[in-house]
């Protein structure tokens, strides 16, 4: 009954036409479907993977996380059940809409839609960037990850891991309190920062190579005001990124470089190195909140920490060494 993945997500938003124009042409994922009132796009082989509806209001519209099989989607109804939280089924026009085989619906204690499912459609159709772009990091880590904000951290996290069967990455108090976890290798899927509102705060996707995000960054370059967070790299999951603010005013993490992780044997730790390991100049903070990070990644710099690039088959190729320093270091690298 165990969920995987983030499967799909849904948005509601006033601006369907900026929306188009941002996830196809900035992000570089393909639009394979637009009506008067929704426009969906891929990220891989799967048929969708973003919805964006276009209503009045500016909002998230749903959450859709992946199960194994129809059996698993029954153990997990008779969970919720067990649990006494109430579900619907959903219609074979909902299942067709998100092309997927079977769901069921339900809310969260913050009131965010969920969607369970499984059997989600595919093609053999090639993936079509809506710019150029390697591709992204998904199939079973799931397509990116969800921060949101809530009101009380306590008022959530017993929903997530007790009921949901999400597992705890990790946690920090500095800038500001935001807790990660995890469903498979990808350090999280979701996460949640107290702010003590509810809604979106940023959506990721990874992709194939850092020059994707590095390019992304000079195209939001042309508009500064749309950079919400500078590039940087994130201390716990390991990230390569910049945020930059979407048409719906929350913010989309642009990422390349995520860790894997071991969900068998993780040992979950709060974080005191704070949010980055360098970089990331968080606009959106209050300037205590942005002094408080600056001077924890000025502390990483003087501690000297050092995190290996985390790449994959066919994005990289070892440099040939040429620092006597280095070499001597090898025996270190190895059982570091």
């Amino acid at each position: 009954m165990s969920l995987q993945t983030l499967g799909y997500i849904g948005l509601r938003t006033k601006n369907l036409e900026d929306w188009t124009a941002y996830a196809s042409r900035f992000l570089g994922m393909q639009l394979v479907d637009k009506s008067r009132g929704t426009a969906s796009f891929r990220m891989d082989d799967r048929k969708q993977r973003l919805v964006v509806n276009e209503t009045g209001d500016e909002a998230p519209g749903f959450f859709g996380f992946e199960v194994a099989d129809a059996a698993a989607l029954d153990a997990f109804a008779a969970s919720l059940e067990r649990h006494k939280v109430p579900f619907a089924r959903g219609s074979r026009a909902l299942a067709d809409e998100r092309k997927v085989r079977d769901l069921i619906v339900f809310s969260d204690p913050a009131g965010n839609r969920l969607e369970v499912f499984h059997g989600a459609e595919v093609t053999t159709d090639p993936f079509k960037p809506g710019r150029a772009i390697s591709g992204f990091r998904t199939g079973p880590l799931g397509m990116g990850h969800a921060v949101l904000h809530c009101e009380k951290i306590g008022d959530v996290v017993p929903f997530y891991v007790d009921i949901l069967g999400f597992k705890l990455s990790d946690y920090f108090l500095k800038p500001f309190a935001a807790y990660f976890f995890h469903l498979n290798p990808r350090h999280h899927s979701v996460a949640f920062i107290e702010s003590g509102k509810t809604g979106i705060h940023h959506l990721m996707v990874e992709t194939c190579y850092l020059d994707d995000v590095g390019q992304a960054y000079d195209l939001a370059q042309c508009n500064p005001e749309s950079i919400a967070t500078t590039f940087g790299r994130h201390y716990n999951d390991q990230v390569h990124s910049f945020y930059s603010w979407s048409p719906s005013k929350f913010m989309f993490e642009y990422g390349w470089g995520g860790r894997s992780i071991d969900p068998d044997n993780w040992t979950v730790e709060e974080i005191t190195q704070g949010p980055s390991l360098w970089g990331h100049e968080r606009y959106w903070t209050t300037p205590e909140q942005r002094e408080v990070a600056r001077q924890l990644r000025i502390s990483n710099a003087e501690a000297g920490y050092r995190i290996p690039l985390n790449v994959m088959d066919g994005n990289y190729k070892v440099a040939r060494d040429v620092c006597p320093w280095w070499d001597a270091q090898a025996p270190a690298r190895k059982t570091g």
